[in-house]
């Protein structure tokens, strides 16, 4: 499979190498990625249950473990804004904004926002 602005190995887990990004999620970060207008540099992507951050979390593994989340860094309140103006309009369901990232992911659950 093919996208036009990533390669699936540019989502594998930092620390164990493995991959199971879910090909529907990085269609999605394409349309993001297409709306945005800008180049996306994905910091986190795929994180093992094994992930240092994944093993921690007290309600286990998160959206990265599912293979449906990604960070995406950002330069300033500018792209932080697009990203997430963005994100919302294309349905993702999850988006966290940090000073130096965006999360979106594809959660089937409730929608959430959250700050970093």
């Amino acid at each position: 499979m093919s996208f036009k602005y990533f390669t699936l190995d540019e989502f594998a887990c930092q620390e164990t190498g493995e991959n199971e990004i879910k090909p529907e999620f990085v269609e999605r970060l394409d349309a993001l990625r297409d709306a945005c207008g800008f180049p996306f540099t994905i910091t986190s992507g795929y994180r093992s249950p094994r992930h240092s951050i994944e093993s921690k979390k007290p309600n286990g593994p998160g959206q990265h473990a599912s293979g449906i989340a990604a960070d995406i860094a950002v330069t300033g309140g500018h792209q932080r804004f697009i990203i997430v103006n963005n994100a919302v309009q294309l349905g993702f369901t999850g988006i966290g904004v940090a000073k130096g990232f965006v999360h979106v992911d594809i959660r089937d659950t409730t929608p959430m926002a959250w700050c970093y």
